[in-house]
């Protein structure tokens, strides 16, 4: 195994990121003791501050959490932290970190920063010296336009950085239940055999968020929904659902095969984009009681951006051949909710009377992410009691439920970003996006958004609190299944 990094640099040190998630994140893995002995973080920005402003900051933040703060850790996290002032696209300003990580020689930075920075950064720390053999990179999402673009950062990345030190970070892949994913279908005889077109009817995919664009809405109209979720997120996670066996657990094995299944999906055309895929933008609505603005009117003015995208995709090979996935994630949804939906077919005959063929419902396995983290399968049970015409059926859920389960164990709620900063610590490279797998993605987004170009293909309105434009429904519909809401 890589030997252990001994600190961070966290560019982007004052952010939002770094204030909600990574700075919190470390202190959960202090509080565990994940963190090394000595272990360096230091943050950085162009915000002019002292060391004293930036730790009082931080104890605010970590305060005002629902976990609390435990004062005896923050005694040991704190003399961690250092801030240093400095603009890292220089390599003056990335000198000034020098004696801050006085003593490190294994480094990893993080760069919670704008992507058009990256490479920008990545020179200025090789020409500071910083960026040597032994250092690691960990970069955020959104790495490139389209192909081309990520293709352009991927290329000023290599210039100063092997592969092997390139972390693309994904946090959807930190979270408990995605991880569990991978548990359910290798470490369990019951569902791999039945993982493929011969057993599931088709594949759901969900990301649904109840809040808009809002104050973002410069980075996202340039992005909208195809580009913001569906190329990283979510086409993540039908990777894991999909991919095939990897002969282990070492990070290319998993990778591998990731990348082929992103090979297989099948190319949209202009002639099936119309019937294959629903572009959607909120307009005004009410959502969780509260009236709220449409995109346009928070971006000010008129908008051709996507803030809903639902299609299908069908992955070519012997596995999944015929077998739908639908995708769906758009902003102002009803409520926040990630799942993945793995529809089986039904029996294949009834032996049950009338009545209690219409109970009969097929298998379902439902993997819910966020808000709350679970699996279900719901299975076919006797109904209680007594009843003419033959045996009455009912549906019932098999849960496997982390809070429920682990409740009162000792285990909270972790943050997916801890998982995923341990494995930069430790040098896995698991859980992150490798560069062919990244521009695969690419490669099939694009692929869409041209289908869309050439069928002048607009977003449909919805309002804001719905599940997205009638298309949607109707686009499920046209293959004879329904939403799993």
């Amino acid at each position: 195994m890589p030997a252990q990094a001994d600190a961070i640099v966290l560019f982007g040190g004052t952010g939002d990121l770094a204030r909600r998630m990574l700075l919190p994140s470390l202190y959960f893995l202090d509080v565990d003791r994940f963190l090394p002995d000595g272990f360096k973080i230091v943050a950085t920005a162009r915000a002019d501050m002292t060391r004293e402003a930036f730790l009082d900051e931080a104890h605010k933040i970590l305060q005002g959490r629902p976990e609390g703060l435990d004062e005896a850790v923050w005694a040991r996290f704190s003399a961690r932290l250092e801030y240093v002032t400095a603009d890292a696209t220089t390599a003056e300003g990335c000198a000034a970190l020098k004696p801050a990580l006085q003593g490190a020689k294994q480094p990893f930075f993080y760069l919670a920063i704008s992507p058009s920075l990256y490479e920008k950064v990545c020179v200025a720390l090789a020409a500071c010296g910083l960026a040597t053999d032994d250092t690691r990179i960990v970069l955020e999402k959104p790495i490139g336009r389209d192909l081309e673009t990520s293709r352009q950062i991927n290329k000023g990345l290599s210039a100063v950085f092997d592969e092997n030190q390139i972390f693309r970070i994904d946090h959807y892949l930190g979270k408990e239940t995605v991880q569990n994913l991978i548990a359910l279908r290798f470490a369990n005889t019951l569902f791999e055999p039945l993982w493929n077109n011969l057993t599931i009817d088709h594949v759901q995919i969900t990301v649904a968020e109840t809040e808009g664009v809002g104050d973002r809405w410069p980075y996202y109209d340039e992005y909208g929904a195809l580009r913001d979720m569906l190329q990283n997120h979510m086409l993540q996670l039908l990777c894991l659902v999909a991919m095939e066996p990897p002969a282990d657990m070492e990070p290319d094995s998993v990778r591998n095969e990731k990348v082929k299944v992103l090979r297989s999906l099948r190319r949209f055309t202009r002639a099936e984009v119309v019937d294959r895929s629903v572009r959607g933008q909120y307009t005004p609505g009410v959502v969780g009681g509260k009236e709220v603005k449409g995109y346009e009117a928070e971006r000010g003015q008129k908008s051709g951006t996507e803030t809903f995208v639902a299609l299908r995709a069908d992955i070519d090979n012997w596995r999944w051949a015929g077998v739908p996935f639908f995708l769906r994630t758009g902003k102002r949804l009803p409520e926040r909710r990630t799942l993945i939906s793995i529809q089986f077919k039904p029996v294949p005959h009834s032996i049950f009377g009338q009545a209690s063929s219409h109970d009969l419902m097929a298998n379902r396995l439902v993997i819910d992410l966020q808000p709350d983290e679970d699996i279900s399968l719901t299975l076919m049970n006797k109904a209680p009691g007594l009843s003419q015409g033959g045996m009455r059926l009912q549906s019932l859920p098999l849960s496997l439920s982390l809070l429920a389960n682990f409740e009162g164990a000792g285990g909270r709620r972790r943050i997916a970003y801890e998982r995923l900063l341990l494995d930069v610590i430790q040098g896995d490279p698991t859980l992150f996006v490798r560069r062919d797998e990244i521009e695969e993605a690419w490669r099939w987004v694009d692929g869409v958004a041209d289908a869309w170009s050439e069928a002048n293909l607009a977003p449909k309105p919805y309002a804001a609190g719905s599940w997205g434009p009638p298309g949607a429904f109707a686009l499920i519909e046209r293959f004879g299944r329904a939403w799993s809401d």
